[in-house]
């Protein structure tokens, strides 16, 4: 009979986003070694800071039960590892199952029998038992729901998010056999003060956790291309937005850029097994295709006003507020901003990014990109409004206009700002 007792050491592998605030919850009761492959990271959680802003020193010390470390064999006598290593798209936007193979790997190396592994890294569904259990059994040379078991519970971090947290948002969990899946229940209700939800096999939960930001990136694509037709209209799309959300069924979406690591990465796991499977899915892709040119739709917009008051676009100046994928977060996976500089570099404007919460260091390493540090008035010929952050929110309207030159266009992607007080939103 496979249990999970209280005192049953617990390993999370990767402490990003995700791993470090799961890691710290369980860490306040359970004992738990928190494991990472990079030693920075490890020296920087083990000093009580964290560069995510996703957990307080005050939190990691409250986790009196929790250690760090990037030794694999560290985690050794642990009995339960729990996998949150990213899950992201090739170039050719194909999953990059890298990650979950080394962690697969090096949690085979080390694991005794009685073990159980629940991945809660975003996959398409089967690929727990149809890629990560071989190579468990492989490493260690164990057999799969004889010497070992599996589990998933799908991630539901949402980065900057102070109000849902680890702990009160409701968890989806599922395991190898009914005994183990119980198990991992009992196992996340010592911390999801939410509740949890068994589902019945793990490829459900799989399924579970890919369509959930399918469906969201779904919807804003909807709402980004109702923007284009409304700007063809010359209709404000909010106005437009804010009238039809007076019903109380209407969905209240916004279009925008989809970056970050899940909604515009996600689908692309669904779409890659479909195809697999055979079927060539329209309405995903179709969705993924309108959010994806989002960027070069701003670009252009922006570009066109530039042209329409003569001012030069090589050469122009441009300031992009704003580089992280989502608003008072210091995230920079998979932003789309970096497609609006792509598209104004090609016009060979010279494009300046400011934003406050991105480490420079990430920026340049990431993509090349050097955030100027302080701003100078009267120096742009637009502005971007790309972030909502609150630090631009607070400097208003005025002060953003201030930066501008005098035929300068303001351009709010994110409607932070009153509408008379901009040239277009999105």
């Amino acid at each position: 009979m496979f249990k999970i007792e209280a005192n049953d050491s617990l390993a999370v592998i990767g402490l990003g986003y995700v791993g470090l605030p799961l890691a710290v919850e369980f860490g306040k009761g359970t004992p738990t070694i928190g494991f990472d492959i990079n030693q920075d990271r490890i020296d920087e959680l083990n000093s009580g800071k964290d560069r995510t802003l996703e957990v307080s020193s005050e939190e990691i010390a409250e986790a009196k039960h929790i250690s760090f470390t990037s030794n694999i064999d560290d985690v050794k006598s642990c009995k339960v590892f729990i996998v949150t290593v990213p899950t992201p798209i090739n170039s050719h936007k194909q999953p990059d199952l890298t990650p979950l193979i080394k962690a697969s790997e090096a949690i085979g190396s080390v694991m005794q029998a009685g073990s159980v592994v629940i991945y809660e890294s975003t996959v398409y569904p089967g690929a727990t038992e149809e890629v990560c259990v071989p190579i468990l059994e492989r490493m260690s040379g164990m057999s799969f729901n004889k010497d070992f078991y599996a589990g998933y519970s799908p991630e539901r971090i949402n980065p900057g998010d102070k109000e849902h947290r680890v702990s009160n948002i409701m968890k989806v969990t599922a395991g190898s056999t009914p005994e183990v899946a119980e198990e991992v229940d009992k196992l996340y209700q010592r911390i999801i003060t939410a509740g949890t939800h068994s589902a019945s096999s793990i490829k459900v939960a799989e399924a579970a956790k890919v369509i959930e930001n399918t469906q969201r990136d779904l919807n804003i694509a909807l709402i980004n291309e109702l923007a284009i037709i409304f700007d063809r209209l010359d209709i404000d799309t909010l106005e437009v937005l804010e009238a039809a959300g007076t019903k109380w069924n209407f969905l209240p979406f916004r279009p925008g850029l989809v970056g970050g690591h899940c909604i515009s990465v996600d689908p692309y796991y669904l779409t890659h097994k479909a195809q697999e499977i055979g079927y060539h899915p329209q309405v995903i892709l179709s969705g993924r295709q309108i959010n994806d040119s989002m960027g070069e739709y701003v670009a252009s917009q922006v570009v066109k006003m530039l042209t329409q008051r003569r001012v030069h676009v090589v050469g122009a100046n441009i300031l992009i507020l704003g580089l992280a994928f989502k608003e008072n977060c210091p995230d920079l996976r998979n932003t789309r901003v970096v497609d609006i500089i792509s598209e104004l570099d090609n016009y060979h404007a010279t494009v300046e990014v400011y934003d406050p919460w991105v480490d420079p260091e990430e920026a340049m390493h990431e993509y090349n990109i050097s955030p100027v540090t302080e701003l100078e008035n009267g120096r742009y010929d637009a502005i971007i409004l790309a972030v909502g952050h609150q630090q631009f929110i607070d400097m208003g309207a005025d002060a953003i206009h201030a930066l501008g030159r005098e035929k300068h266009v303001l351009y709010d992607i994110k409607s932070a700002l009153p509408i008379e007080s901009v040239d277009a939103r999105l």
